[in-house]
């Protein structure tokens, strides 16, 4: 069994967690406290701690703010190499809100990478709204999460969660990619603000 320690319980987390269930992984999430991870983490059956916690996961998804993600690397830096990593974060500049923080010419994930080279980098679910990852479905499509990264088998493994869950799984390519799954994140937040897209919809892929 594959087994996947989400940290962060919001909704995006908490999202993440119910795809880690539904797909067949032993799940653990940790919170700020653990009273938060608790209430993501009891109704599916996961365990739950709080951050500090040892890790259980092989799969280890970064469901935390950008700002945020600096200050758990250092906290878990030993602990990460090896292990899959996984950054759903959006770099978003949101004193404008008119653009990301990281350079034109790298990405958050890519980053992280370089901060953790033991780890095994992905970037997943950046590029889904939390209702979409829940339901399974936008529209009458599967619900695809988009996973870039340089380590094949570890895609795989991610991959493997999502596809048993019943989501459509994509392979994006390298963590090259990751820069352009941002983007489309980052264009997807500033629909939903907009409210030219729902928070319950997003953006689809049609095969």
């Amino acid at each position: 069994m594959v087994a996947v320690t989400v940290i962060g319980p919001g909704s995006i987390g908490s999202a993440v967690v119910a795809v880690a269930v539904r797909g067949g992984a032993d799940v653990q999430v940790l919170g700020r406290t653990e009273a938060k991870a608790r209430a993501a983490a009891e109704p599916l059956g996961a365990s739950f701690g709080a951050v500090g916690d040892t890790l259980t996961g092989d799969i280890v998804v970064l469901a935390v703010p950008f700002d945020a993600v600096e200050e758990i690397l250092g906290q878990y830096h030993a602990a990460f190499r090896g292990r899959v990593l996984v950054d759903v974060s959006n770099p978003v500049d949101f004193a404008t809100f008119d653009g990301l923080i990281v350079p034109a010419y790298s990405s958050a994930a890519q980053a992280m990478q370089s901060t953790v080279p033991e780890a095994r980098v992905l970037k997943a679910f950046n590029t889904n709204f939390a209702a979409t990852l829940h339901s399974g479905v936008i529209a009458d499509q599967p619900t695809a999460v988009l996973v870039a990264g340089d380590d094949a088998d570890a895609k795989e493994a991610l991959l493997g969660v999502v596809r048993t869950a019943g989501l459509r799984g994509v392979d994006a390519g390298s963590l090259k990619r990751a820069r352009e799954l941002e983007a489309i994140g980052f264009l997807q937040l500033t629909l939903g603000m907009r409210e030219e897209i729902s928070w319950t919809g997003g953006l689809g892929l049609v095969a």
